[in-house]
């Protein structure tokens, strides 16, 4: 059976018990490659979690809204960014109805899965960036094998080359578009791979 990725689902994914929060993950490492000789200006993290990739870009000068359906993460991440000094949009919004009021220079999303297909999804986000502005992509990774994603649904990964095949054919520039391996520590403190894919893009100024 598919997850279906609606608020219910998310809401359930970030909620925790009292005395036993949740392990607040670092913001990932494809941030500060993927973005270095960047410009700073405006910044929308779609499906922000707790918000750790939203902070980390408003750290470096971006101007950010952190956007994503569940309340409770919401809650974490707003506590987070209050805690570090770091000021940050945050709007609760279901990504797969929402639109913004404004297009941005720069749209990232992390693993985000909403309640549309995968793919379709990376087209709408697309639509949110402004003319020269970018678009980065960090996803699960589909392979025939379930080793690397056993807690991943294959409906809610993708390939590099899917993405950035989509993205070309409606007049992107296609930066990056690889798939990488890096090793992570689980809630259980045990070190595992985890396979992504990225795709980073600039949008044609015409």
């Amino acid at each position: 059976m598919s997850e279906t990725f609606d608020k219910n689902f998310w809401e359930s994914h970030w909620n925790h018990d009292p005395g036993h929060e949740r392990q607040l993950l670092p913001a990932n490492p494809y941030l500060e490659t993927e973005l270095a000789g960047l410009t700073p200006g405006t910044a929308l993290d779609a499906g922000s979690g707790q918000g750790a990739e939203a902070i980390w870009l408003a750290s470096h000068g971006w101007n950010v809204t952190g956007a994503d359906i569940s309340a409770h993460a919401l809650s974490q991440a707003h506590a987070r960014a209050a805690a570090e000094g770091i000021d940050v949009n945050w709007v609760e919004s279901d990504l797969s109805i929402w639109q913004p009021k404004e297009s941005y220079d720069l749209v990232t999303t992390f693993y985000a899965h909403p309640t549309i297909p995968q793919l379709e999804f990376y087209d709408r986000i697309a639509e949110w960036v402004r003319p020269g502005g970018s678009l980065l992509i960090v996803g699960h990774l589909h392979t025939d094998s379930t080793h690397h994603h056993h807690s991943t649904p294959a409906h809610a990964s993708a390939r590099a080359a899917s993405v950035a095949e989509r993205l070309t054919a409606s007049g992107w520039r296609i930066d990056t578009a690889e798939e990488r391996e890096r090793l992570v520590q689980d809630p259980l403190g045990r070190t595992i791979p985890i396979a992504d894919f990225i795709v980073r893009a600039t949008r044609d100024l015409t």
